[in-house]
């Protein structure tokens, strides 16, 4: 068995169509928060199932339903889903085959001994000169993998 996960964060109400097509495809959706309106998921739902979790700016009634971090197990492997990884207490780190975390807007994959570490970096409005980016994550024979999958935006002027 396999299985594509799309990963996304801090989209901050703005959902590109470039973001869409590198999710199109996937198995299931991971948003790693700060996803700032509900027709967010409501447009990554028409894709595939979504997991999402409220960032620090998903305060309004709305996001309640939201937790704030999440555990899921997908084809055997162990994945916790927080927004900050600075709040991730370091027994789930260890206890979890994958993190993912949004909140910086900086792309990170990192092996942390035998946990992936994995923030897809921000798919919303551009921070400072940080890329635009959406993830995926791969399980299949093996670790898992990740990818961050830049999407070119022209910077403003």
């Amino acid at each position: 068995m396999s299985a594509v996960i799309g990963v996304i964060a801090d989209t901050h109400k703005l959902l590109r169509p470039e973001a869409l097509a590198i999710l199109h495809g996937v198995d299931t959706i991971v948003h790693a928060g700060d996803v700032g309106a509900p027709s967010v998921l409501t447009e990554l739902a028409a894709i595939a199932p979504v997991h999402a979790i409220a960032g620090n700016i998903d305060r309004d009634p709305w996001a309640n339903s939201l937790p704030e971090t999440l555990d899921l197990t997908i084809e055997g492997i162990r994945i916790h889903v927080v927004h900050d990884l600075r709040t991730a207490r370091p027994e789930r780190i260890a206890h979890s085959d994958v993190v993912i975390a949004g909140h910086s807007h900086k792309p990170l994959v990192e092996r942390r001994d035998e946990t992936l570490v994995f923030n897809p970096g921000s798919a919303g409005p551009r921070r400072f000169k940080l890329p635009i980016a959406v993830g995926r994550l791969y399980l299949d024979a093996g670790a898992p993998r990740a990818e961050v999958i830049e999407i070119p935006v022209p910077a403003k002027r």
